[in-house]
């Protein structure tokens, strides 16, 4: 008598475990934090009977135990494309909401099969539009003036348009940051010597806005997820994360400083701009809204999450801001600032139906000192070790101050942060 293979293996575990994996790459490959994958993957398995459900998770794998009765199934997956997709990550979050005991494989794999299909929500030149207006609302926030604003404008929408061409022909992701910030800097270059060119001396004095060009490529997904989770005492996760985040920075920072070397140009900070304080309150609202939407947008945020992103990262930055201009360290406001993101983001989120950490990324993003960091890189490489310590310094005590806001937020406010179980 022949022994089928299907009475020696569990098939329908197999399949159990096979969708719930699929869900945690998904969920994984759209940018959340691992503490969300775990969770989403734990839904699942009980929507589809089994017992016990466990997962390892870092940046690019995922290592899953289901267990069903006296039998278990271990299964390891890897994650290879790095990204972010806002509106993906709504629409599985929804899926593993919804699920309720007795869901079958089939039904779990068919809402699977339609969200993989889901195509960008915005063209090409939209998605480099959308990087264009956050740096452009970057450059004001700066100090910089029209002239900035407009170069960023033009700079970071070209560098982000070169980015999404090589990275949807899947070119490795750091050589494309290098070359995306190159491309940012060299159009900023070209649009201030143009400027000298039309108006005799009209571009002088306004080389340092080519910092803001390249804050596009500032992985701050990865850096505050990765925050996330090292609150959630997920060392692994948030420690690969925050690497990835790291050589993502490298990466452009060495782009940035080569090009400043050849080009001589200098990444001082700028004074701030001489206007009315009533009026500058305003038109830090109007860039800080803007910097956010143009962020979010660029998640491939659907736009009333983007606007309520923006909306919340408005409220919150001109609140940081206006407490350092006020004497307040700028750790300590930025603190309190990602506080009220946390805290906002936890009475939006469920009465929009969205994602928490779909509007409270996108609003703290803006907050990450991408500049400060760039000029740590070109100061190291040009041998000032005392602008590049003094920046370095603050730019990571201003992370730190971002994840700790967050984290406060979330545990009072999310039951699952506050008591460890």
């Amino acid at each position: 008598m022949t022994t089928r293979e299907d009475d020696l293996e569990p098939v329908e575990l197999i399949r159990q475990s096979g969708t719930i994996l699929r869900m945690g790459k998904a969920m994984l490959a759209s940018g959340t934090g691992s503490y969300r994958v775990k969770t989403a993957m734990q839904q699942v398995a009980a929507a589809l009977g089994l017992d016990r459900h466990q997962a390892h998770v870092t940046l690019t794998e995922i290592t899953a135990t289901s267990h069903r009765g006296p039998i278990f199934r271990t299964e390891v997956a890897e994650v290879r494309a790095i990204g972010v997709n806002a509106h993906r990550l709504e629409q599985l979050t929804h899926l593993a909401n919804g699920l309720r005991p007795g869901a079958t494989v089939e039904q779990v794999n068919a809402e699977l099969d339609r969200i993989e299909r889901l195509r960008p929500l915005y063209p090409a030149i939209l998605n480099a539009l959308f990087a264009a207006v956050a740096c452009g609302a970057f450059a004001f926030l700066n100090n910089g003036g029209p002239v900035e604003v407009l170069g960023v404008f033009l700079a970071a929408g070209l560098g982000q348009a070169v980015r999404r061409y090589f990275l949807h022909r899947h070119v490795n992701q750091f050589a494309v940051t290098g070359v995306a910030a190159a491309v940012s800097c060299l159009v900023y270059l070209g649009f201030v010597e143009a400027l000298d060119a039309l108006a005799d001396g009209a571009g002088r004095g306004h080389e340092a806005g080519y910092i803001s060009a390249v804050l596009f490529l500032v992985p701050g997904f990865a850096l505050v997820t990765g925050a996330l989770d090292l609150a959630k005492f997920d060392f692994s996760a948030g420690v690969a994360r925050e690497v990835y985040a790291l050589v993502v920075l490298l990466a452009a920072g060495i782009s940035v400083w080569a090009v400043s070397w050849v080009t001589g140009l200098v990444p001082d900070p700028t004074a701030a701009l001489a206007i009315p304080a009533a009026l500058q309150v305003v038109l830090r609202l109007v860039a800080s809204f803007l910097g956010v939407l143009g962020f979010a947008l660029l998640f491939n945020s659907p736009v009333r999450m983007a606007i309520a992103a923006a909306g919340i990262g408005m409220v919150a930055n001109v609140l940081r801001l206006e407490l350092a201009d006020l004497g307040m360290a700028m750790q300590a406001a930025t603190m309190i600032a990602t506080f009220v993101v946390g805290a906002l983001a936890a009475l939006v989120a469920p009465r929009m139906r969205l994602p928490r950490i779909t509007l409270s990324v996108p609003a703290v993003v803006i907050m990450v000192p991408g500049a400060a960091v760039y000029r740590t890189f070109v100061s190291l490489n040009n041998g000032d070790a005392e602008v590049a310590v003094t920046a370095g310094v603050q730019a990571l005590f201003v992370v730190i101050s971002i994840a700790i806001g967050l984290a406060a937020a979330r545990i009072l406010t999310d039951r699952a942060w506050g008591f460890e179980r």
